[in-house]
């Protein structure tokens, strides 16, 4: 079931009536039935994963918990007997414990993660590797629904328990429905328990003024997603499923699309989970904030796939770069390197662990640890350059807070992010590689010969496709200032808010693309 197939609006408007009919108290167990419902639905061959998931981390937190507690009791019942360095040794043995615990649930899953998304991917490339014909698979692994997301959003829940954030969730269902929460569990975002779980267990109140902008948001995420990135599709799989008849400008132009494509795909997804949740009276995290205006990459990772670069730098760049390891390393570098150097070099050794893992993350193809890599390039390269690049734009007296140099940062970032995506695109990494080469081949006869319109888009589908981004980009714009944009329009008078709604309903039936041959759910980050 697709967040944007007529069922999912059925669906929808059931569990929102059940949800508000019901005493307030069991409001959570109406989540938790639409939860597993929804997810049946959409991936019944492989429930047995999400349902593996839901048990070992919801068992693993309890056994942790249960070893905390047994030390505070047993420190309770000798506090008289025991001394300071008696105490630091009881506690060491039950954090060992807790510790075994924690790596055991850890590995189990991202075993299972390990395996349904990267067994043949890897086992094929061994067989390339070493020129073994007889090492190959073929046999097909179904990758369940949301996999990366909610094993992610597992892990950190069992990491923090362990760390001791907060206590273990002590009822089964009610953790079921944290992992599974529907809007969330296909695409995410992947959040953080202390964040979700209460307003997931919460009683709400059926609030007209949050349901409304709940549909708003969604309305937004289905005009993103249908009406700008599904049309700009068109081109991007016309040039990169045939990227070897193409050169210039039409790579550019493909490659240009899919950065387009990406986030208004991603982020419109996301606008409609959060648009469903705050009809519910839950707030799930912010996903995006507006990326393609961030003036350098470290600035655009932090408005870019936010959850997913929180938990990598909770819970891989700190326990790496602060770890006892990583301490030693960095006073044996300052030693060889001096100072400003060895203090870095732990940093850009786990940047690198980090956004290799971010590559992973997308995929085990060679081309998505590429793609990890190339932003962490840039962003070591920030680190590293520092000082010189501020030396430099004193010697040539740049006005740092000028518009023209903020703009001239935002569009050296997109360029940047632009180039990047050959690599998540291309059909491998070779692909990708050949692809750069081939953009760099000069040839602007074909927006004066109308060759463009030869992709997929007509002149008419090339304007509506310019209109939907001047306006887009309008509203990004409002939202950077820091207004609310649904708030400004429920202040109009009534007849002028009903005259956008209805504009904006029909402009998704009249605009968007679906009917015969569209895919419902092909959502880019459904997959993963």
């Amino acid at each position: 079931m697709s967040f944007i197939s007529l069922n999912f609006v059925v669906f929808l408007v059931i569990v929102t009536g059940t949800y508000f009919m019901v005493p307030k108290k069991y409001q959570w167990c109406v989540l938790l039935i639409a939860s597993q419902i929804f997810y049946l639905l959409a991936s019944l061959n492989t429930y047995i994963f999400l349902l593996l998931t839901i048990v070992t981390t919801f068992y693993g937190g309890q056994l942790i918990q249960r070893q905390g507690d047994k030390y505070k009791a047993h420190i309770a019942e000798h506090r008289d007997e025991l001394d300071r360095k008696r105490k630091k040794e009881i506690r060491a043995q039950y954090d060992k414990k807790k510790q075994r615990i924690m790596l055991g649930v850890l590995l189990f899953n991202f075993a299972i993660l390990a395996f349904v998304k990267y067994f043949k991917v890897y086992i094929n490339m061994l067989g390339e590797i070493l020129q073994l014909e007889w090492v190959h698979f073929d046999a097909g692994i179904l990758i369940p629904l949301g996999i990366s997301f909610y094993t992610f959003q597992s892990i950190g829940y069992i990491i923090d328990v362990y760390r001791g954030q907060y206590k273990a969730d002590e009822n089964l269902a009610k953790f079921a429905l944290f992992v599974s929460y529907f809007p969330q569990i296909i695409q995410g975002p992947i959040s953080r328990y202390d964040q979700l779980a209460n307003q997931l267990y919460e009683e709400h109140s059926f609030e007209y003024e949050r349901v409304k902008f709940g549909a708003q948001l969604m309305l937004w995420g289905w005009f993103k997603k249908l009406v700008i990135a599904d049309r700009v599709a068109i081109l991007v799989n016309q040039v990169f499923d045939n990227y070897t008849d193409y050169v210039g400008f039409y790579l550019i132009l493909a490659v240009i699309g899919y950065t387009i494509q990406i986030y208004g795909d991603f982020s419109g997804g996301m606008d409609i989970a959060r648009g469903v949740s705050q009809i519910f009276g839950i707030d799930l995290a912010l996903n995006f904030e507006r990326p393609y205006f961030a003036k350098n990459i470290p600035e655009f990772w932090r408005r870019w796939h936010i959850t997913l670069g929180a938990w990598c730098r909770d819970y891989i760049f700190y326990p790496i770069s602060l770890s006892k390891t990583f301490g030693k390393l960095g006073k044996r570098s300052r030693k060889i390197f001096g100072e400003r150097i060895g203090k870095l070099l732990p940093v850009i050794i786990a940047q690198l662990i980090t956004f290799f893992s971010i590559g992973i993350w997308h995929g085990a193809e060679l081309k998505y640890i590429a793609y990890g890599l190339y932003q962490a390039i840039f962003i070591i390269g920030g680190i590293v350059f520092e000082p010189c690049l501020a030396k430099l734009t004193r010697l040539l007296r740049i006005n740092t807070e000028a518009f023209s140099w903020k703009l001239f940062q935002i569009i050296r970032t997109f360029g940047l992010v632009v180039f990047g995506r050959f690599f998540s695109r291309g059909v491998s990494f070779s692909a990708a590689i050949l692809m750069m080469k081939n953009s760099l081949v000069f040839n602007p006869g074909i927006f004066i010969s109308g060759e463009i319109f030869t992709l997929g888009l007509s002149y008419r589908e090339f304007l509506l496709v310019i209109i939907c981004l001047v306006f887009w980009i309008i509203i990004s714009i409002i939202q950077e200032n820091g207004y609310s944009v649904r708030k400004l329009v429920s202040e109009q008078n009534m007849l002028f808010r009903w005259a956008i709604y209805l504009i904006g309903v029909f402009a998704i039936i009249i605009f968007g693309v679906y009917g015969q041959g569209y895919n419902a759910n092909a959502f880019i980050y459904r997959g993963f």
